[in-house]
């Protein structure tokens, strides 16, 4: 049972979620988020029980579409499948391509999504397409994903620490231009700080966790929290546990190593067979996912220590949700999906945040970011 102060607090504060991975379900395995699954993190029922106000909808492009150059046409019809299950509902959901749509959303009754790009890659190294997904409606996008880009460097990958190109820098200065976040979570150091120095507005860093407390490379360190404090952008913590918690991610780093070559070597062993191809990739992610479902969840409590020693580090205005909801399976225990958000809100509140700085957290700060990089375009 929630606290009562938590639960009004919750109720009356708007939520933003910065990452989830859920339009995937509808798209890929034909899921109706209009009721409520039993599957996943995410569907509008239980965005309306968890007080979840505004979700930014993740167009993941994963790496096999690079190989099969289709990584523009499936960010297309993710984007497609997201406007497709709002229309579906629009006295439930709405578009949200501003800070002020989500205000009016809430003020309106209806909860919002908000279209973003997760890979640089689906722009295909042409500006013409960062355009037109941005004409499209899609108000953020992160620059890598796990793979790194021609134009920047992904903390996942191997080689030298390139950083942004000429033409990296290029996109950020065009995304500045149109009113569109750079995403930060998943780029390399260098490419952080060459995105941070090229970046004449705040940007976010969607989806990732403090680095002095799990030290993955997907991460922030230190001087990255402060560095994206100056620049006036937000980071979003992620619920993830492989990123929460130290214990955790070095019982699974054998099982991501696993989990890599399995994937290499069913792109390699089917790359003339799309159908095949995803077959067997699905295999291996069931495997995945089962070999992780073994493993010992963190508590609650430790997100909660992620979000103070950002706050301590970066500041208070900085800090915001990127839960990463339907793209990771292990969440902290007491966190199953976007139903129970309102304990964060009391945990926090148990911890000695004092409301308006848990206003901030679970909203306030993305939408400040938005209005200073988004709405001020419009």
């Amino acid at each position: 049972m929630i606290a009562e102060r938590a639960r009004r607090l919750h109720a009356d504060a708007i939520v933003v979620d910065g990452h989830a991975d859920t339009i995937g379900r509808f798209l890929d395995d034909g899921e109706d988020l209009g009721v409520e699954t039993n599957k996943g993190h995410i569907d509008l029922p239980r965005m309306a029980r968890g007080g979840l106000d505004c979700q930014f909808m993740s167009c993941w492009v994963e790496p096999k579409y690079v190989e099969r150059k289709q990584s523009a046409i499936r960010a297309l019809r993710m984007i497609d499948a997201v406007k497709r299950w709002i229309a579906a509902h629009p006295d439930r959901i709405a578009l949200a391509r501003t800070a002020a749509d989500v205000r009016r959303a809430v003020a309106a009754g209806r909860v919002s999504g908000v279209l973003c790009i997760e890979g640089g890659h689906a722009i295909e190294d042409d500006l013409a397409l960062l355009r037109a997904f941005h004409e499209l409606g899609v108000r953020y996008m992160t620059l890598t994903w796990n793979n790194s880009t021609s134009w920047a460097h992904a903390a996942r990958a191997a080689g030298p620490d390139t950083g942004l190109s000429a033409f990296g820098r290029d996109v950020v200065r065009e995304m500045n231009r149109l009113g569109m976040l750079v995403d930060l979570s998943h780029v390399s150091e260098k490419t952080f700080y060459d995105a941070i120095e090229t970046s004449a507005v705040p940007v976010i860093a969607s989806h990732s966790c403090a680095r002095a407390l799990c030290d993955h490379p997907r991460n922030l360190r230190d001087d990255q929290l402060r560095a994206l404090a100056r620049n006036g952008g937000v980071v979003g913590v992620n619920f993830y546990s492989g990123f929460l918690s130290q214990p955790f991610y070095d019982g699974k780093k054998k099982i991501d190593l696993a989990d890599d070559e399995a994937r290499a070597a069913v792109r390699a062993a089917f790359k003339d067979d799309p159908a095949r191809m995803d077959e067997e990739l699905r295999k291996v992610s069931r495997a995945y996912d089962a070999n992780e479902a073994g493993m010992v969840r963190p508590p609650l409590d430790l997100l909660i220590e992620h979000i103070e020693h950002m706050a301590r580090v970066a500041g208070i205005d900085h800090v915001g949700l990127g839960s990463d909801f339907d793209g990771v399976t292990a969440l902290p225990a007491g966190i199953d999906d976007c139903r129970d958000l309102p304990r964060l809100t009391e945990r926090l509140l148990d911890r000695g945040f004092s409301e308006t700085d848990v206003r901030k957290i679970l909203g306030e700060n993305f939408l400040r970011v938005m209005e200073a990089s988004i709405d001020s375009k419009c």
